[in-house]
Formats: C-alpha cells, structure tokens, sequence
C-alpha cells in the first residue's frame, strides 16, 4: 500500500494513476486496509488526485474516497474534500460517471450529519439533478437528499430552492 501511494504522488502518467487508484479502492474493502492507506497520509494523496483533470483518474479517486469513507476516522479526514466533491457533481457533465461518483461519495459522507454543513449550498444542483438525470442519477441523488432531511438543521435550505 505504501509502494501504491508513492507511486500515485511520483507519476504524473493518467493510466497509472488510474490503476493505482482502482487497486487502492480495492484494497480498501478490508477495515484493516482502511486504517493503514490513512496512516500512510493515503487519502490526502488520493483526494489530491479530485484536481486531475482527466475524468477516469478523477472518478477513480472519488471511488477510492467512498470506499474508504466507511471508516469513522477515514471520514475525519475525507470531509475536508466535501466542498469540492460537491463542485466536481455541479461541474461534472449530466449522468456522467464522475457525477455518480461523487453523488456516492457524498451519500457516505452525508449518513451522519457531521458534515451536512458543508453540502447544504449544493442542495439547488441536487433538485436539478433530481428533475434531469437519468435514474441512476435520480437514485443517488435522492439518497443524499434522504440523509440531508434527516437533519432538521437542513429543512429550510431543502425547502427554499426554486424547484
């Protein structure tokens, strides 16, 4: 694992970053795992990758973050990406793979409402993805808006928006 994370800060290369990233969201099916990509500054490394511009590498990175992210400490760290995972699912084109990716990214990172703050501003491009995405989209993003509402803090930003 440590040999991958290197790897992934040495090479600028999208189809190695790609693998590398696959590999680690693999590898992060196993809790054990989970704790030392964290203790190795993995996921710093990983949520670094969110800037690529190459739209493979970026969803690759947001799945390896929503891997990671069933991990209450993982989360800790994770949330500090929240803002501009939620960019990438305003800026990322209609139904897209990295759309569905950061939708699930933010559906693990909104099940408690530790961090609903960082998501409230959002909740606009949620409804409108809500009214033109595809159902998978729908789906997802109907998931972030379930776990949204489970927090009173939240119902006047879900009940403003112009829908």
């Amino acid at each position: 694992l440590q040999k991958l994370i290197h790897l992934l800060q040495a090479t600028d290369d999208p189809l190695i970053q790609e693998q590398v990233l696959i590999t680690l969201s693999n590898s992060a099916a196993f809790s054990v795992n989970q704790d030392i990509i964290r203790n190795l500054d993995g996921l710093s490394v990983i949520g670094g990758m969110l800037s690529n511009c190459v739209p493979k590498v970026k969803e690759k990175a947001l799945n390896a973050l929503n891997n990671l992210s069933m991990n209450i400490k993982n989360q800790e760290e994770i949330q500090v990406f929240i803002t501009q995972v939620c960019r990438t699912v305003e800026s990322a084109p209609l139904n897209s793979d990295v759309q569905l990716a950061g939708l699930r990214l933010l559906t693990n990172m909104s099940v408690t409402s530790d961090y609903h703050q960082k998501m409230i501003n959002s909740i606009p491009c949620f409804f409108h993805l809500l009214s033109e995405g595809t159902e998978r989209t729908q789906i997802q993003v109907l998931k972030v808006l379930v776990n949204l509402s489970a927090n009173p803090a939240t119902t006047r930003h879900l009940l403003r928006p112009q829908v």
